[in-house]
């Protein structure tokens, strides 16, 4: 259980925010690494974890994450321009599920998230609201942050902005163009006007990477559907494709921008920042990309195609999973329809985060489901009865529910399966109860390390 022992004695006591600061290491920019909240000390269990098995999107079958001593796990940050909401945490908390049963294996885990400190709906919220584009970043990625904690997310190594990686991206941009790999669009409402590169936006050419596509794996009309409807532009004029997605916006009027070098000035594109930042602190090939079902395109595929082109290696990630929408009132929780329940509403009201927590485990991962308060209400009692339980001096033998958990764990995540584990146990306990020592501290310690659910 070494890499439980670093996590805890590496993480545990530190705290931090997003910061802009970075530092040249032998005439390369190199991000800064920040823990962006405290992390929760993981438990110690007797024995070890299964390997686990995750749902591939690409592959579209279940496969062996398989990695090697140092597991590498990159999951698709927040746009800080409204508060977390469930779809939001069910992700968050999905993945979690995953660095924690690598934690249990034994295997050192990176985990890296960016946040989209700049984008087109930020700016636009803030325009609609009157706050500066700054604070309502700073303050959305506080709020989620705090969310994260109660929520008992372990956090990641490296929690990266992409104001703060511009240079990276910047840098990634010009080796596209250089290549061939981009090229740029007159963009006569640049600052500036059209004359020049610098006046155009860069956009990536897909037809370089023979494997776009594969990520998905959706025809070319379901691509053109999803890519209007998930930011994207067909049918922005100059472009050589309708599919081709923007790498770097030129400075506009009243918009924010930096330096972009030979591009001018401006600011990047959103899948080329997941690209350069998973690059920067994992490398190709690691082992798990993880995110809502709605980033397997156009985001998933964009940065992986991204990524293909500037290393000239395959794959991105080695395994695309995906996490089911969460839906309030029969439609998906969408900041746009403006349905949605907030974790930091749901803790104001007096919600146990944890029973949160519990809600969003009893659903499969991969699902689609329906929020309601009923669900909340389930999830406090089960955790009553399990917190009756373990305070007892004994009880049952907790080896089958130890076993039990890792094994639905081990199955593509199967938290609604781990859950029922303990509650048989429970069951047995507060009915028959039990004479082994120590058993209630053993799943006590069981849901608190590969659950999240501290008892």
């Amino acid at each position: 259980m070494r890499s439980i022992e670093a996590h805890n004695a590496a993480l545990c006591a530190k705290t931090g925010r997003l910061t802009g600061a970075s530092a040249a290491s032998g005439g390369r920019v190199r991000v800064a690494r920040v823990i962006p909240w405290p992390s929760s000390a993981v438990p110690r269990l007797p024995g070890g974890g299964l390997p686990v098995r995750l749902h591939d999107t690409s592959s579209g079958v279940a496969v062996p994450t398989s990695p090697g001593a140092s597991a590498r796990l990159y999951v698709c940050g927040i746009t800080p321009y409204d508060a977390t909401h469930l779809g939001h945490a069910a992700t968050y908390v999905a993945f979690d599920l995953l660095h924690r049963a690598w934690l249990d294996e034994g295997r050192e885990v990176t985990y890296v998230q960016n946040v989209t400190d700049v984008d087109d709906p930020l700016l636009e919220r803030a325009a609609a609201t009157g706050d500066d584009w700054r604070e309502l970043a700073a303050r959305e990625t506080a709020r989620f942050v705090d969310d994260m904690t109660a929520l008992a997310v372990l956090p990641p190594a490296a929690y990266v902005g992409a104001v703060e990686a511009i240079p990276l991206i910047v840098d990634a941009v010009e080796r596209l163009v250089d290549a061939g790999q981009a090229y740029v669009v007159p963009t006569p409402d640049a600052v500036g006007g059209s004359a020049g590169a610098a006046a155009g936006d860069v956009y990536f050419d897909v037809s370089v990477d023979p494997r776009f596509g594969a990520v998905s794996g959706l025809g070319e009309a379901e691509m053109l559907a999803a890519f209007g409807e998930r930011g994207g532009d067909p049918d922005r004029p100059g472009k050589h494709r309708p599919l081709d997605p923007l790498l770097w916006r030129v400075e506009r009027p009243g918009e924010p921008a930096w330096d972009g070098g030979r591009l001018g000035r401006g600011r990047p594109g959103w899948h080329i920042e997941c690209s350069t930042i998973a690059l920067e602190h994992l490398g190709m090939a690691f082992d798990v990309q993880g995110g809502g079902s709605d980033l397997a395109f156009p985001h998933h595929e964009m940065s992986a195609s991204h990524a293909h082109a500037l290393t000239g290696k395959w794959p991105f990630a080695r395994v695309y999973a995906h996490a089911g929408m969460v839906r309030l009132d029969g439609e998906k929780m969408s900041k746009s329809r403006g349905n949605l329940e907030f974790v930091s509403r749901l803790r104001a009201e007096g919600a146990d985060p944890a029973a949160v927590r519990a809600a969003i485990l009893a659903h499969h991962y991969r699902s689609d489901w329906d929020w309601s308060r009923a669900e909340l209400d389930a999830a406090a009692a089960r955790l009553a009865r399990w917190r009756d339980a373990v305070s007892r001096e004994g009880g049952p033998d907790a080896e089958p529910v130890l076993r039990a958990v890792r094994e639905a764990l081990a199955d593509d995540l199967d938290a609604p399966a781990a859950l029922r584990a303990v509650d048989r146990w429970v069951d047995d306990q507060l009915t028959r109860g039990g004479d082994v020592t120590g058993a209630p501290g053993v799943v006590a310690r069981t849901a608190d390390a590969l659950l999240g659910l501290r008892l």
